[in-house]
């Protein structure tokens, strides 16, 4: 978008309330036109922040003119999704002649969707992952980010509904070749 400045650099974990606000308020806005209130609720639980991710050093946070835009990152360890405190977590270390290097806790904050913090947190994650080995990277896909998963190359392995959270939440496993 004309006027905007993106940058990024890696999350800090002295800013883990921001992430969380923009993670909730990303929830609460866009999974509307997808989402019935209690999948909505649901989501809360079952998505989220994983601290993991900050220690090991693989979360970008995402800047608009120095405003927190949007945050996402990739990890090497087995979790798939979920943040802190979803149930199932696990991590293991993935190999990567192997394993999917896995995209992780990507959000947008509501007021900056369409000026391509999505795609960068894409960029950046699947170069990491590449650096490290991976060949391959794997996400658990909302809804509303199926669009612009699809549009940067990403396909469909399995549709998922995660019902920890209490109601069924559709999901959608993706992959895409690096």
């Amino acid at each position: 978008m004309p006027g905007t400045e993106l940058t990024h650099r890696i999350a800090r974990l002295d800013e883990l309330d921001a992430l969380r606000d923009l993670m909730n308020a990303a929830i609460l806005e866009l999974q509307k036109p997808f989402l019935d209130d209690r999948q909505i609720a649901s989501s809360q639980t079952i998505m989220g922040l994983d601290t993991q991710l900050i220690e090991d050093g693989t979360y970008f946070v995402v800047e608009a003119n120095g405003e927190l835009a949007g945050c996402g990152g990739w990890s090497r360890r087995a979790t798939l999704y979920g943040g802190d405190q979803s149930p199932g977590r696990s991590p293991a270390l993935l190999d990567p002649t192997h394993d999917a290097a896995r995209v992780r806790a990507m959000y947008t904050h509501p007021r900056h969707v369409r000026k391509g913090v999505g795609r960068l947190i894409l960029g950046l994650c699947e170069a990491a992952a590449r650096n490290e080995g991976f060949t391959q990277v794997e996400l658990m896909g909302t809804m509303a980010g199926e669009p612009l998963y699809r549009a940067c190359g990403y396909a469909v392995i399995e549709p998922v509904e995660d019902t920890r959270g209490g109601a069924a939440v559709p999901l959608l496993r993706m992959r895409k070749r690096l």
